[in-house]
């Protein structure tokens, strides 16, 4: 086995990112050109997104899309940047924690030091046991382990996204997966859809890992989730949609005008585009 001591620097430097005095904001692309976009503006560190790398395939989010083109997409979005890059691998492309080992060695070789790890079953959509979930996590921490990669684990729980059981008792179970995950191997704990300022606050200060959320409408600003705890927030598919959103008004206006107004409008000129590896 071979490993790279620039990739295990990496994993070390995007640990650091989630203990510093900041918080850690993680934007997410889907390629290579959105990857150079978000570096250029002075992120410490990119995210991959499931959703957004999905439909550039050509494919839908949910585990749907083959992991050879998983890893083959994250390892070019690895080489157009000099930042740490952590890859969403979803629930890990497996059906038993054996499987999640060899996706994260897999990812590892692709060039990541992180990823986020569901504990969705797809395509069901639903939790796996709380049991067999840690298994996953533990399996993902062993495989970082024999590549000699120090990968930063976020362990995500889907309780409020799949809004399992009752609304009083979600905190609750949040609580207990984390807990598990953490023992299991986690780095971090990733809840996403939690906006209200006193959920987040009984998250980060019951969780003995650092917190990640969601940036979603409702939030509290920056500072206000920083003084509450949470160390990290990830941009999600949000940049993605919002980019699909403005191409969708553009082509509307392609297709319904009389001329091409949409050329007077800002635009990267040709030979700044960033794509490519660095």
């Amino acid at each position: 086995m071979t490993t790279s001591t620039t990739q295990a620097e990496r994993a070390q430097r995007f640990r650091a990112l989630h203990d510093g005095a900041e918080l850690l904001l993680l934007p997410n692309a889907w390629d290579p050109m959105t990857a150079k976009i978000f570096a250029a503006a002075g992120f410490a560190a990119i995210a991959t997104t499931s959703a957004g790398v999905a439909e550039a395939l050509g494919s839908n989010d949910g585990e749907h899309t083959p992991l050879d083109l998983i890893v083959a997409a994250t390892g070019r979005i690895v080489a157009a940047v000099d930042v740490p890059v952590t890859a969403d691998i979803e629930a890990g492309f497996g059906a038993t924690a054996h499987d999640v080992g060899e996706t994260v060695r897999r990812i590892i070789g692709a060039g990541a030091v992180g990823i986020n790890l569901e504990d969705v079953i797809y395509p069901d959509e639903r939790l796996y046991e709380l049991s067999e979930a840690a298994r996953r996590v533990t399996a993902a921490r062993r495989a970082a382990e024999a590549e000699g990669i120090p990968l930063y684990i976020n362990a995500r729980t889907d309780v409020f996204l799949l809004r399992v059981g009752e609304p009083g008792d979600r905190l609750a179970e949040s609580l207990r997966r984390a807990a598990a995950f953490i023992d299991a191997g986690a780095s971090g704990i990733f809840v996403p859809m939690v906006a209200d300022n006193a959920t987040i606050a009984e998250l980060a200060a019951q969780i003995a890992a650092p917190l990640n959320v969601l940036a979603r409408p409702g939030l509290p600003p920056r500072a206000e989730l920083r003084r509450l705890g949470v160390r990290r927030v990830s941009l999600g598919s949000s940049a993605m949609r919002a980019t699909l959103a403005y191409l969708r008004a553009l082509a509307a206006d392609v297709r319904d005008s009389p001329g091409f107004g949409f050329l007077d409008r800002p635009a990267t000129p040709y030979p700044s585009i960033p794509s490519g590896a660095n």
